[in-house]
């Protein structure tokens, strides 16, 4: 099984959001089946075979996220982290100003999906390989 020592180790490799898929390969190696990031403070929460799961510190002091969810706003955002021009922080406070509350890389499907306070999906991407 996997450790957050191990998922550190994969993720102090990602520089920008142009990193992340190498990071998700990391993840498979490792086991890794997905995860849920939480805007809000960043704490991670993995899992992989058998209900098996880790969770990770918060990661930044407490940021508000928004009560409602701008998606066109968040996907230009998105796009700009995509391309490398924003730190991961950044990026999660533009998440939070958009009302992104967490997102769920479910790597068995290969999927990012992005969700509001409500649990209510705002977004799915496909990961590229």
């Amino acid at each position: 099984m996997f450790t957050i020592e191990q998922i550190k180790e994969a993720h102090s490799k990602v520089k920008s959001g142009a990193d992340f898929p190498n990071y998700i390969q990391d993840l498979i190696i490792l086991g890794v089946k997905g995860y849920d990031t939480f805007v809000h403070d960043g704490h991670v929460e993995y899992y992989g075979v058998n209900n098996y799961n880790v969770t990770s510190d918060e990661k930044y002091d407490e940021i508000k996220v928004a009560a409602f969810a701008n998606k066109e706003r968040f996907i230009e955002f998105l796009v700009i982290h995509q391309s490398g021009q924003t730190d991961y922080l950044t990026f999660c406070n533009h998440a939070a100003q958009c009302g992104i509350a967490k997102w769920r890389v479910d790597i068995i499907e290969m999927t990012c999906t992005y969700y509001d306070k409500s649990g209510d999906e705002i977004l799915i991407e496909k990961i590229p390989d």
